[in-house]
């Protein structure tokens, strides 16, 4: 592989280039007349601007992006977290094009990809999950029926759904009803596709991931479990591994039934296996991601494994660089998630020029990001600006890591979340480690 193409932007973008800067491969940017001034621009080798600001006409423009790439000259596409990544047409029309998807097939990503066939697909393969419908609602007789049976709350979720939309919980039968149409309009506005399902509601549950690598010579390997179940609006906040959530005998059921599931559907490249975990500590599964996640850093941290070099690694056709035996998490670390927005204003996004900023720094301490002093804040995409990662040879430590840098962290010209950040960290209960995903609107 002699050059990547990068699908995205932000800091996501930025941490693909240098790891490909590092392993000796050539990168193009892709960028929109709103990034015109992004730092992914400037550290790739090449950059082209793909469209106006709105993400339709450049960062979901395929034909564009293609056309890019092969004018170019990349052999690959590295796309990243959101936009186009978990697109099963993109990875087709990439193959088709003769150009690698850093990623899984076409076929794998649209299964995993539509929230009820991946259920019914893990529950093929002996994975734990939620008592549901066994496919599709077409009808809120059926929803009602179902619901009767499994007993409320139930929770409507849109098939093709991502990023906390197209859900409604529902504690009764007129919440089901009235959410029905809801989700339905949710999903088709937001995915178009007004196909829902419907699930048993698991409350206050903890949400972790076992995040996995697989190769095409049929290796897999997991490098454990994240706890992400500080989320505001199903939107993660606050990422951790290892989860005090599990025991050692959990930690290592949920593992095992992950690469069984793997091998099973014969998955290549990195993936993550998102559960529900109740306060027996049953698990569920949830969604498989067929990307690399937001989060991946923390786990990057402990592990001592470069995610996306082995991404890279796996879409060459090469062997993973690790056997699982070699795989010892060691030490805790934890990501916050710094956003432009207004907590006080309901979270309103901030977009904006940063007039001054300082980044903290200190052992342990790894922020990803691509912001800097002069930099404008585009208000047409994700509100996320940086992740501040904190790695401690405790939990202990790694909180009071974090909430040292994240106090020293000065952005000035836009609000941010981070004082919202430094009170859930100053919080007893999260100290203590009993929270669930509660903990937020319980506040």
């Amino acid at each position: 592989m002699n050059k990547i193409l990068v699908a995205n932007r932000g800091e996501i973008a930025v941490r693909i280039i240098r790891a490909c800067r590092e392993m000796g491969i050539r990168t193009v940017a892709i960028y929109s007349e709103a990034d015109k001034n992004s730092l992914h621009k400037t550290l790739a080798d090449e950059a082209f601007c793909i469209g106006p600001a709105i993400s339709s006409k450049s960062y979901l423009n395929i034909k564009a992006i293609i056309e890019t790439a092969c004018l170019s000259g990349a052999d690959a596409i590295h796309p990243g977290f959101g936009f186009l990544s978990e697109n099963a047409n993109f990875a087709k029309i990439c193959k088709e094009t003769g150009i690698k998807f850093i990623g899984p097939d076409s076929e794998l990503i649209t299964l995993l990809g539509n929230k009820s066939k991946a259920k019914e697909t893990m529950k093929k393969a002996g994975v734990p999950v939620v008592p549901g419908s066994d496919g599709l609602i077409t009808s809120k007789e059926q929803a009602i029926k179902l619901a009767e049976e499994i007993k409320y709350p139930v929770m409507l979720k849109a098939s093709s759904g991502g990023g906390g939309k197209g859900i409604r919980i529902a504690y009764n039968q007129t919440e089901l009803e009235n959410a029905y149409d809801l989700v339905r309009q949710e999903a088709k506005n937001s995915f178009n596709d007004d196909s829902i399902y419907l699930e048993k509601y698991i409350e206050n549950p903890r949400h972790v991931e076992i995040q996995i690598l697989a190769d095409e010579k049929g290796n897999c390997i997991q490098l454990g479990e994240r706890d992400c179940s500080i989320q505001r609006k199903n939107q993660k906040i606050i990422e951790e591994t290892p989860s005090l959530a599990i025991d050692e005998k959990t930690r290592k059921k949920m593992a095992q039934t992950a690469i069984k599931a793997v091998k099973q559907i014969g998955y290549v490249n990195a993936g993550t296996i998102e559960f529900l975990v109740d306060k027996n500590q049953d698990f569920y599964f949830m969604e498989m991601n067929t990307r690399v996640q937001v989060e991946h850093g923390i786990t990057e941290m402990v592990t001592g494994v470069d995610i996306i070099k082995e991404q890279i690694r796996i879409a060459s056709g090469k062997t993973l660089s690790y056997k699982q035996e070699e795989i010892i998490p060691k030490g805790h670390c934890i990501e916050a998630r710094i956003n432009a927005e207004n907590p006080e204003k309901n979270f309103m996004p901030c977009p904006g020029t940063i007039t001054g900023l300082h980044l903290p720094g200190g052992n342990g301490i790894r922020i990803d990001t691509a912001i800097y002093t002069g930099y404008t804040v585009p208000p047409t995409y994700d509100s996320m600006i940086a992740k501040i990662m904190s790695y401690g040879k405790d939990r202990k430590e790694a909180i009071a890591k974090l909430r040292s840098a994240v106090a020293e962290l000065v952005i000035e010209g836009i609000y941010t979340n981070s004082d919202f950040i430094l009170k859930i960290l100053n919080n007893p209960q999260f100290q203590s480690g009993e929270y669930d995903t509660s903990f937020i609107k319980d506040k």
